[in-house]
């Protein structure tokens, strides 16, 4: 039996009088490559919120490799392994990538903050970062300003910082938003060679991508699990297509 690496249990959250997100029971396989789609206002985003702890739920709990994680902070879930990316990137727009991912991984080793660590601890730990960038494509641009940087590229940085943190489960909230969609291919081809012990959850919104990369999907409607399957299943459920998918798998 597959472990679990993620999982909800009778999730809610509500703003006021709405309801966005309603006794969600979601698990995320160790190693999986699952999508979360729905019609704008399904509360997708929210539910990443809720499972990074940005916002706390009015009931029911998260779980981590198996260890209750509802109460934690944003930074103590970093730690146990789970990180995400969000819509609009978060980056520093003069540091290279090399620099920022060095950080991420100095921090990670607890020598952020420590004004004289030892050359050959941060020597290790900046081949890591290029290392890693290498890996993610994007190696030629190391040493170039983040600002300088073409979006699709910024993209990738962006889950390269996350990968820095050494994840068990990867969020990605739209990873490919704002992407040229000659290139948006080619990102999710980074996202798929990730290491299958990483769990992977993303937002997406183009079904093309959705139905190539997705092992997995859940469909969520007003706050609500719709439905969850293996891709040629979500395709031809009527109701999914009713809601959401619409004449979108079969053009």
């Amino acid at each position: 039996m597959t472990a679990i690496a993620l999982a909800t249990h009778g999730l809610n959250k509500s703003f006021g009088a709405l309801k966005v997100t309603q006794d969600v029971r979601f698990k995320l396989p160790v190693g999986a490559r699952h999508a979360l789609i729905g019609p704008n206002g399904a509360g997708k985003t929210t539910f990443i919120n809720l499972l990074t702890g940005m916002l706390p739920p009015d009931a029911g709990t998260i779980e981590l490799d198996g260890t209750e994680i509802t109460a934690l902070p944003p930074h103590e879930r970093v730690k146990r392994g789970l990180a995400r990316t969000y819509q609009i990137n978060t980056l520093f727009p003069d540091l290279t990538p090399l620099e920022a991912v060095t950080l991420v991984a100095c921090e990670r080793h607890g020598v952020s903050r420590q004004w004289f660590p030892s050359l050959a601890s941060r020597r290790v730990l900046i081949e890591e970062a290029y290392a890693l960038l290498a890996q993610l494509g994007i190696g030629d641009q190391a040493r170039r300003p983040t600002r300088h940087l073409a979006y699709g590229h910024q993209r990738v940085l962006e889950i390269a910082l996350a990968l820095a943190t050494h994840p068990h489960v990867l969020l990605l909230d739209e990873p490919a938003a704002g992407v040229p969609a000659q290139e948006s291919g080619i990102l999710y081809e980074v996202i798929s060679g990730l290491p299958k012990e990483i769990a992977v959850l993303f937002i997406e919104h183009d079904m093309d991508l959705v139905f190539r990369f997705a092992s997995y999907i859940t469909v969520l409607a007003s706050g609500r699990v719709l439905r969850e399957g293996p891709p040629a299943e979500i395709a031809e459920d009527p109701e999914v297509r009713a809601v959401y998918l619409g004449t979108a798998v079969h053009g």
